[in-house]
């Protein structure tokens, strides 16, 4: 995977207490239709069993949630779990979502219960998009990570049957030690398979995934950097999850892009190193899918973001376990406006460490998912991002600081006491 040595620009100060554009509503609601898998994947956040539980939401309590839902506006909606394909009533759901108005996702197991029939169901439902993990182009590497053999070879199959039923289609790939030095193979796998966005998710070390599962601030670096150029060149939409900072990121290589096209006698592009950061000069930007899908910047756990458990738990997000209200006796709409932890994550002047103090904290914020697993705090800064912020080296400097190294593993060795 390539690297990159170049020193980027200090960016300027972003104004204070900028307000959140997700105050009122989401960009997206998940909901975990219920822990039942027939996977064992390595890093399952539900800690996935075969048999469903008794008290997870009923059809007419999820179609009361979807109700609620809609509340927000005709929002992005996904049916994940666990498998989704375990509940009987998922195609009900599914177009009673889609009735509503909602741009319905679902993110089945791929396992034989994937079946082209089941395909084709969901899509006569009204599905907007179907994912599907694949975690690596060699089968041996993901049957290793989702803990059943051939469930590659699932994977691809449904991917395929997806496709040929007329279903839009996405791959989630989930960045570990497993598969790091693998991505540029997947990136290869996911053009052959014709999909229109290609999901990268950087481990976050909950349920089943340890903090030693994590690659590190140094590898999510190149990664992200990698991301960003490899995107310019592929035919489907490629987004960073669990990372804000690849917003970071393609501010700087477009702020460097320009610096170089001024040296060159050349106009500048469509970002300068003079804006304010936040702008993707890319051709995917800003761009709405065939299936009516787009994307969002600046989503983050529970600013943009909401999760509902399976027994209608309401949480900033699945890798951001802590329950807010439950939608049984709870206005979601109200839960997600008013509830003080998820005012809290979408207030960026709360964060903690070199987070407090970065320019680029408005487009980024670092995961307040991964902040809360490996430290215990939900506003605390980012242990997986390698930029320090000039103001933070300074503090350090001064002694008024801890550094990095430092800071983050007595805040890890406290969590793990």
């Amino acid at each position: 995977m390539p690297t990159s040595s170049a020193r980027p620009a200090p960016p300027p100060e972003p104004p204070p207490g900028q307000p959140s554009p997700f105050e009122e509503a989401p960009f997206l609601v998940i909901w975990e239709t219920t822990r039942s898998c027939d996977l064992a994947c390595k890093h399952c956040r539900a800690e996935a069993c075969p048999i469903r539980e008794p008290d997870e939401l009923s059809t007419f309590e999820a179609k009361k949630m979807l109700d609620e839902v809609r509340e927000f506006g005709p929002i992005v909606f996904v049916f994940s779990g666990g498998d989704c394909l375990k509940r009987p009533d998922i195609f009900e759901l599914t177009a009673h979502a889609a009735n509503l108005g909602l741009r319905v996702a679902a993110t089945p197991a791929a396992t034989p219960l994937a079946d082209r029939e089941r395909l084709e169901r969901f899509r006569d439902a009204g599905l907007a998009r179907l994912a599907v993990s694949i975690d690596s182009a060699s089968d041996a590497i993901h049957d290793d990570f989702r803990g059943v053999p051939g469930a590659w070879d699932q994977a691809v199959r449904v991917l395929e049957e997806a496709r040929d039923a007329g279903l839009s289609t996405q791959i989630n790939t989930v960045v570990a030690h497993h598969n790091f030095d693998d991505l540029e193979a997947m990136a290869a796998l996911a053009e052959r398979l014709g999909i229109v966005f290609w999901e990268v998710f950087f481990l976050v070390p909950v349920g089943r995934a340890r903090p030693e599962d994590v690659v590190g601030a140094d590898a999510f670096e190149r990664t992200l950097r990698w991301l960003h150029r490899r995107g310019e060149t592929l035919p489907f939409d490629v987004k960073a999850t669990a990372a804000p900072h690849c917003h970071r990121v393609a501010w700087q290589e477009a702020a460097k892009a320009d610096r170089a096209a001024r040296r060159a006698g050349s106009p500048p592009g469509a970002v300068s190193a003079t804006q304010m950061p936040g702008a993707r000069r890319s051709r995917h930007a800003g761009r709405v899918q065939r299936d009516g899908i787009g994307r969002a910047r600046g989503v983050n756990d529970g600013d943009g973001f909401v999760f509902v458990g399976r027994k209608g738990e309401i949480q900033p997000s699945g890798f951001l376990p802590i329950t807010v209200g439950n939608v049984r006796r709870d206005g979601l709409a109200r839960t997600y406006r008013e509830a003080p932890l998820m005012r809290a994550l979408r207030d960026r002047d709360r964060l903690k460490g070199k987070c407090a103090v970065c320019a680029f904290r408005g487009i980024c914020g670092g995961s307040r998912a991964r902040a809360w697993a490996m430290t215990g705090d939900p506003t605390e800064s980012e242990p997986c991002c390698a930029y320090v912020p000039p103001r933070y080296k300074e503090a350090v400097a001064r002694g008024d600081a801890e550094p990095v190294a430092s800071y983050f593993a007595r805040r890890l060795a406290r969590l793990q006491a």
